[in-house]
Parts: structure tokens; C-alpha cells; sequence
């Protein structure tokens, strides 16, 4: 079999060596695109569900949202286990599946589960979301945003910049599955109720509350005809940005009786631009700052996905507001790198002592 080759390719040797070119340059494009990896993603095959509620302490969590979740889970095909995480505000329930499961399917069967598990949660206390599709080694680039006059930008119009500019646009490199915002002050606008003057008024919370969800938002009405044309009809009732929204939230009508004055937000409230409740901080170069971590899609190309995202990085520096910049602080693609050099140099070393042994070995004829 293998004279005949050999004959084959002698006879046909223009055939031979086209096929040999194709073979090297099939090998060298499979060699680009081939997905290297400093190590293995050992992480199981999981689904987590967050819930967010403000305010709740950890009994509270672990009561109203964590177990009910939990529970729901139970009796899904290929389920390994379930486990809950319940802290200050926040809901983590991690459910594992079976090696080899599929993770879309998984999470198809998590969202299945997660009708069930909102009707047991009091309305109010939040509603449950899945996790974005990642694994323990997902995490491959974290940034901070850096400014060249500290004094230029504050934190919150920094992580502003960054929840409305820089994270969406991160976020459609193909093999991004989410960019998670992290520093720094998120804007608010906050409504500080004077109890006093609520129960004079014989208003409620709820009553506040009702008032500033039902006059925040805008409303369909059709159409109407007039010369052959359509003219669209809308009712337009959002609350604008900045401190006209301020003025705009003042003026929301609480309650209003006949043969009464109306009663305002203003009346009974102060309304106000302020920073979030902050849960952690960022620090770079020795001061605070505002940054994030990108999150790779499970078994995506590590190096491929930072090398656009390095290109979408540097087209956002250009389009930044001056004096504003993205800096990277850590890269998985220099532990990449680090590992491929490891493993060549340790491929390096063995070549050459085998080479060596061989030479040792070898026997040496001397001529009588």
C-alpha cells in the first residue's frame, strides 16, 4: 500500500505538490483560528437566577426569595444540586446540571421553573433574573475609567459615562455576554417624604408611589385623519433628565379632591439628585475610580474575543469626552500568553536534551 503511494505521488508529481500546498495552508488557517486557552474551563454546567431587593436583610432574602426559588428548582431534568447565597439586598441561586448537559437547554428548563417561583415572591420584593451565559473563567479584561484632571469629572458622572456609553457599546463584541459596571456614584433621583406632612395631608407612601409610576411614562392614542393624512396622537409623559426632572417630578400631582388644591410632590417631599446606596468601591492608582469586568460567552475564543475588544476600546477612547480614557488592568491575554510561552520552552528544552541524549548515545566507529 504505501509503494503504491509513493509511485503515485512520483508519477503525479504537479498533483503532489498542489495537494501538499493546500494541506500546509489548511494547516496554517486552522492554526489561527484554533482557540487557545491558558487552562481548561473545568466549571460545571450552571444556570444562576438573581434577585434584587433593596433594603431586605439576609433572613428576609433567604425566607421570601432564595427558598422559594430554590424549591422550584427541584425535579428538573439532569439537576445535580441547588444552592442559594442570601445577603443584604441580594439573591444568588446557583443550579447545576448533569456533565455534558447542554447550557441553552438548561437555562431554557431554569426559565420554565422561574413563572413558578415569581407567583410564590410577595409583589415587591423583586423579581428573579437569570445570569448571563459565563463560567467561573468568564471574567477576561477588567478597565477603569481614567481622567487626566481629577477634578474635570466626579465619580457619578464617570460611572454615568460608563453605564450609558461605554458599557453598551462593550457589550456588541461579538462573544460578549456582559460587561458588569463596578465604583463610583449611580444617579438618582430620590424623593425624601416628610412624614409630617403626609399624615397631615392623610396621604401614604403608596400614594406617592403610585403617583410618580403613573405619571412616568408615555401613552398611544391612535391616530387621527385630517387631508388625506395621518396624524399620530401620543400623550408624553416622561420626566426629563437633569434638574428640569427635578422640577418635573415636583409637579406630579399626589391627590386632588373637588372644590380642593391639588397636592404636589413638592407639598410633601423633597426631590432631589443623589448617589445610590453603595455597595463596594473601585480603587486605582491609589484613588477611587469607576471601571468594569467584561464577561466572555462560554466556549468562545479567549484571544480572539479581547483582541475586538481592545479594537472596540480603542474607538471608544476616540469618541470618549475629552480627557477621559479606558484603561485595561487586567488581561487574560497576557496569562495566555505566559502559559503558551511556558509550554514552548518547556517543547524547546525537551527537543534539545533529546537531541543531546541521542548524540551521547549514539556509537562511534573509528577506522583501523
Amino acid at each position: 500500500m504505501i509503494n503504491a503511494i509513493v509511485n503515485y505521488a512520483l508519477n503525479n508529481r504537479l498533483m503532489t505538490l498542489v495537494f501538499a500546498i493546500a494541506v500546509i495552508v489548511a494547516g496554517v488557517f486552522s492554526f489561527q483560528k484554533l482557540p487557545v486557552d491558558a487552562f481548561p474551563d473545568a466549571t460545571p454546567t450552571m444556570v444562576q437566577v438573581f434577585t434584587t431587593s433593596p433594603g431586605l436583610s439576609p433572613v428576609d432574602i433567604e425566607t421570601l426569595i432564595s427558598y422559594p426559588v430554590e424549591i422550584s428548582m427541584y425535579g428538573i431534568p439532569k439537576l445535580e444540586k441547588v444552592q442559594s447565597t442570601s445577603i443584604f439586598g441580594l439573591s444568588r441561586v446557583t443550579i447545576y446540571f448533569e456533565d455534558g448537559t447542554d447550557i441553552y437547554f438548561a437555562r431554557r428548563l431554569v426559565n420554565e421553573r422561574l413563572s413558578e417561583a415569581k407567583r410564590q415572591i410577595p409583589e415587591g420584593m423583586g423579581q428573579p433574573e437569570l445570569g448571563p451565559i459565563a463560567s467561573g473563567l468568564g471574567r477576561i479584561l477588567m478597565y477603569s475609567l481614567e481622567a487626566e484632571d481629577k477634578d474635570q469629572y466626579s465619580l457619578q458622572e464617570i460611572r454615568t459615562i460608563q453605564d450609558w456609553i461605554v458599557k453598551p457599546q462593550l457589550r456588541t463584541v461579538p462573544g460578549v455576554t456582559g460587561v458588569l459596571s463596578i465604583g463610583g456614584e449611580v444617579k438618582q433621583y430620590q424623593v425624601n417624604i416628610d412624614a409630617q406632612k403626609l399624615q397631615a395631608r392623610n396621604l401614604t407612601v403608596s400614594d406617592v408611589r403610585g403617583a410618580l409610576t403613573q405619571n412616568n411614562r408615555n401613552v398611544g392614542a391612535s391616530f387621527i385623519t385630517r387631508g388625506g393624512e395621518e396624524y399620530i396622537v401620543r400623550g408624553y409623559g416622561w420626566v426629563n433628565s437633569g434638574t428640569e426632572g427635578i422640577e418635573d417630578i415636583q409637579n406630579i400631582i399626589v391627590s386632588k379632591s373637588e372644590g380642593e388644591s391639588p397636592i404636589y410632590v413638592r407639598d410633601v417631599a423633597e426631590v432631589s439628585l443623589g448617589p445610590a446606596i453603595r455597595r463596594g468601591a473601585e480603587v486605582s492608582s491609589g484613588e477611587e475610580s469607576v471601571g468594569g469586568y467584561v464577561m466572555k460567552l462560554i466556549g468562545t475564543n479567549t484571544s480572539q474575543v479581547l483582541e475586538d475588544v481592545n479594537a472596540k476600546i480603542d474607538d471608544l477612547n476616540k469618541s470618549l469626552p475629552e480627557g477621559l480614557k479606558i484603561e485595561a488592568y487586567y488581561s487574560q491575554a497576557e496569562l495566555v500568553g505566559k502559559a503558551i510561552g511556558t509550554v514552548e520552552k518547556a517543547l524547546l528544552e525537551a527537543r534539545f536534551w533529546c537531541w543531546c541524549s541521542s548524540i551521547c548515545s549514539s556509537e562511534i566507529y573509528v577506522p583501523h
